[in-house]
């Protein structure tokens, strides 16, 4: 008789498990992607010979898992442009770093009223099985929807703690590679980031937590690829799974 999926050994050697949301949790990054590509391409449009934004390539290399703002810097500095980097309360355009990043928010808030996001189905099981075993685990993302989208997905009761952008900014926590918002989620569970995992699929986030001296880094590829998993692992992850729900086991008796 087959028994109840268990944690695999390498989430037993941890006391405690911080998650990042967007494309570990949520099935969250194509609509973030999609928002990048119209704020940016609206922002390219009005500089000669600017090719549009890449929702794969663009998106994982310079945006994926930092904050708006530092998403935003990141991109342009990539395309050699140099904007103002304007004021927190730029109203949503194209003539400063933040007013492109009110842009993309605006339009994955947007989004969200007509499409909304779903979870990735091992991920759930995973935190599902977590929670029964008690094995304390924490949410941290530098998206300010993180908790809104948990909440949601009726996942919310299930986490120890949740850090969101929000939480970010409140705090002045700066933006992955930097560690701090991991440690921060970390410290919220009572547990070293020692004995802690980072599951994370953005390159940003697992520099972050190797950065932060996590005691496991597990990077999530969906993309299933090798090139994908490689850059991940250069990046500081431990192991790399297709889903989260890898990391579980079934047992026979």
């Amino acid at each position: 008789m087959a028994r109840a999926p268990s944690p695999a050994a390498v989430l037993l050697s941890v006391h405690a498990v911080v998650f990042d949301t967007d494309g570990v949790i949520t099935d969250s990054a194509p609509a973030h992607a999609a928002a990048w590509k119209e704020a940016f391409d609206a922002c390219l449009a009005l500089h000669e010979g600017q090719r549009p934004f890449d929702e794969g390539d663009d998106y994982r290399r310079h945006v994926d898992g930092k904050s708006r703002k530092d998403g935003a810097a990141a991109f342009l500095a990539s395309r050699g442009l140099r904007i103002p980097e304007g004021r927190p309360d730029d109203p949503p355009g194209t003539a400063t770093v933040w007013a492109v990043a009110a842009r993309k928010d605006e339009v994955f808030t947007r989004g969200l009223r007509t499409h909304p996001i779903a979870v990735w189905p091992g991920t759930v099981r995973l935190l599902r099985v977590l929670h029964d075993a008690r094995v304390p685990f924490a949410a941290a993302s530098a998206s300010r929807h993180a908790t809104e989208l948990l909440a949601g997905a009726g996942l919310l009761d299930l986490f120890t703690a949740v850090v969101d952008g929000n939480e970010a900014r409140r705090l002045e926590l700066p933006g992955k590679p930097d560690p701090a918002l991991f440690t921060e989620a970390a410290r919220r569970l009572g547990v070293p980031a020692g004995e802690t995992a980072v599951v994370e699929d953005a390159l940003a986030g697992v520099e972050a937590g190797r950065r932060g001296g996590f005691g496991l880094v597990v990077g999530v590829d969906r993309t299933d690829s090798t090139e994908g998993a490689a850059a991940l692992r250069r990046h500081g992850a431990d192991l790399v799974v297709a889903d989260p729900g890898d990391l579980l086991i079934n047992g026979e008796d």
